[in-house]
């Protein structure tokens, strides 16, 4: 899930010296309420840290500092034992010999002192909610004097110890009480922190109701909050256009909002506009640097989404994202960066089988005429195998990694299977302490194929930027590997059925959905070509792709060349798409027969297609069959518009298919 607001400062070093005196401070006085001891300690305790911090102090000046800091800390600390309010001392009498110890007046010495320290509450707040204990904290809740606008973070620790249903109760209540109305902006960090405590506990409808009735709020920060956190949830829902109208409402409220300008270049990368955001940041970077914007963090992120959105909001988003996805990041940076391996190919010796679809070319090249090339000689069936040291590495690596090969094309292990992203007990001998110790294995097609299958199984697979920063870089390196041992223009194939090749072709496939994510269509339809190419019986059923892809580029010719070479098929797209193509070529006679062959396996089809409104079949199977309901629907949705498109072709569907 996409998290709103500034991406994730770097991990914070020793706080400054003023939060450590701070610190220490708070946490004598939770040790002993005693203000005259607290003073005696603090002269005692300070003046060499100051001293230690600033060694230009003159005589007496580093216990006159420490007296004075200490002073204001007392005075603005909320007591515990006075129900969180503080107990200010009264001023010494200017007559009266100086606390600090320089043995002058008080009106002489710090009494005579205009600029005294003062302390910051909200810091005050924020150093000692950290440091109560769990019923000195309920009773700092009870007591009603902690600021509103810090029970964000006094919610955020409940959240942090995995208790929701507290973090909860107290921002709900924040937000419902009868100041709700009065909240301002400084209250958006609880706003955020609740919806996160509502996903925790999956109230989503709750957090709906709440972000709506935020998006009215006096407030024009809490307006724009809640448009943003909408805007965040149409994004991981793949609602663009409802993201986009709540991102223009986020930007209403708040145009110079640096959040906003996250919020665009992610609403941007999730939907592919790469060169559209990259603008976008150098255009934001310009606009917030003018404006007086100190914050580095997110000057740092815009000047990274410039160069690459997409990896800058995996760095923005690595506080949420998994760490071990980060690593594997940083790994596959380098690695992939390694020189090509040779590999080698050797004649492959293949039984003979009854082929229910031969393969009538390697390679989808057409004659003058349009149609196929000879089928491929067995001569130019390969292995793909690796150099011998790396075959070696493999087997040390399958000792390490837990899940096996997805069984046959499907990309997926089956649910049984080892999770690759479970913990072990082994940690340091894991599969990702192997590739530290071993970059080489971006040489490998059989451990990249690992990876990209791990990758697609975890859970944060689904933000783009996972897929731009981790599965792009395999993936091009893969097809680096092979276009080194296999050029395009070599007419050798890699049959699916030695195991040896498949994982070439796995990594393949996976880039042509990948390239098709991206809307990379030109070079996705390449793709496709190569593949068919390779493993001209397509066992992962691509010829449906292109089959679609000629259709829609009015390649009528290149679309019966296809079908011609897989006659009978049962894939609706090669069946229907040759019907299709034969009636806008004007061959109806032809075009009749086609559908008849197609509706003898395919009955569904028409009647899907011709219907102005088709409810979505129930699923009654693991995968639809395909003649079932859902493959009729399946397709209505996805070639419906090139069908209407043509002039009285779904009217003669309907004559002919009764």
């Amino acid at each position: 899930m996409f998290s709103p607001g500034p991406p994730a400062p770097p991990p914070a070093e020793d706080e400054g010296p003023f939060e450590q005196i701070l610190l220490l401070c708070l946490q004598r006085i939770l040790e002993d309420e005693q203000p005259t001891r607290f003073l005696r300690w603090a002269q005692e305790t300070l003046t060499p840290l100051l001293n230690r911090e600033q060694p230009d102090l003159g005589p007496g000046e580093d216990r006159r500092l420490a007296f004075l800091l200490a002073r204001a800390i007392w005075n603005a600390t909320p007591l515990p034992g006075q129900g969180f309010r503080p107990r200010p001392l009264n001023a010494p009498d200017d007559a009266m010999p100086c606390p600090c110890g320089s043995r002058a007046r008080y009106g002489h010495c710090c009494g005579a002192i205009q600029d005294a320290p003062e302390m910051p509450p909200d810091l005050l707040w924020e150093l000692l909610l950290a440091e109560l204990g769990e019923p000195l904290f309920k009773q700092a809740l009870a007591s009603g004097q902690v600021p509103p606008h810090l029970l964000g973070l006094a919610a955020e620790r409940w959240l942090m110890e995995d208790k929701p249903g507290r973090a909860i109760a107290l921002l709900e209540a924040l937000f419902d009480g009868p100041a709700a109305a009065r909240l301002d902006e400084r209250c958006e960090q609880a706003l955020n922190i609740l919806c996160d405590a509502y996903d925790r506990r999956d109230h989503w409808k709750k957090k709906r109701a709440f972000l709506d009735r935020m998006r009215a709020h006096p407030c024009r920060g809490l307006r724009a909050a809640a448009w943003q956190r909408l805007c965040t949830i149409h994004i991981d829902e793949g609602a663009f256009a409802e993201a986009q109208l709540a991102f223009s409402q986020t930007q209403r409220e708040a145009p110079d909002n640096p959040g906003t300008a996250l919020l665009e270049i992610a609403l941007l990368a999730t939907q592919h506009e790469d060169d559209l955001a990259r603008d976008r940041a150098l255009f934001w970077r310009h606009k917030l640097r003018r404006s007086g914007e100190e914050d580095a963090g997110i000057l740092d992120f815009l000047e990274q989404a410039g160069r690459d959105p997409q990896d800058a909001l995996m760095t923005s988003q690595s506080a949420i994202i998994d760490a071990r996805l980060m690593d594997l990041r940083d790994w596959a940076r380098a690695a992939t960066q390694r020189p090509t391996p040779a590999y080698h190919l050797e004649p492959a010796i293949l039984e003979a089988r009854d082929d229910p679809h031969p393969a009538t070319t390697p390679a989808l090249e057409r004659d003058a005429a349009g149609y196929p090339d000879p089928a491929p000689e067995p001569r130019r069936q390969m292995r793909l195998l690796p150099p011998h040291d790396l075959a070696a590495l493999e087997a040390k690596w399958h000792s390490r990694f837990p899940a096996p090969k997805p069984r046959g094309p499907q990309l997926m292990p089956s649910a049984t299977s080892p999770n690759p992203w479970e913990e072990q007990e082994a940690e340091e001998d894991d599969w990702l302490a192997f590739l530290d110790r071993h970059p080489e294995a971006a040489d490998s097609l059989d451990i990249l194929d690992d990876l990209v299958t791990a990758i697609y199984i975890h859970p944060d697979s689904a933000l783009p930027w996972i897929a731009r920063a981790l599965l792009v870089p395999l993936l091009e390196r893969a097809q680096a590997i092979l276009a080194r041992v296999l050029p395009d223009e070599d007419p050798r194939t890699l049959p699916w059925d030695l195991a040896d090749n498949r994982p070439a072709l796995r990594l393949l496939f996976r880039r042509y959905l990948a390239q098709t994510e991206a809307g990379q269509e030109e070079a996705a339809v390449a793709s496709l070509h190569r593949l068919l190419r390779l493993n001209p019986r397509d066992h992962h059923g691509i010829r449906a792709d292109l089959m679609n892809a000629f259709l829609r580029q009015g390649e009528d010719q290149a679309a019966l060349a296809l079908a011609r070479r897989f006659p009978n098929d049962r894939l609706v797209d090669l069946a229907y798409g040759e019907v299709l193509a034969l009636f806008r070529q004007g061959s109806s006679r032809q075009a009749q027969q086609a559908l008849r062959r197609a509706q003898s396996q395919l009955p569904l089809i028409p009647r899907y297609l011709t219907q102005k409104r088709v409810a979505r079949p129930r699923q009654r199977e693991p995968g639809p069959s395909p003649a079932s309901a859902e493959t009729a629907w399946f397709y209505r949705e996805s070639m419906l518009d090139v069908w209407e498109a043509e002039p009285g072709l779904l009217e003669w569907l309907r004559r002919q298919a009764g």
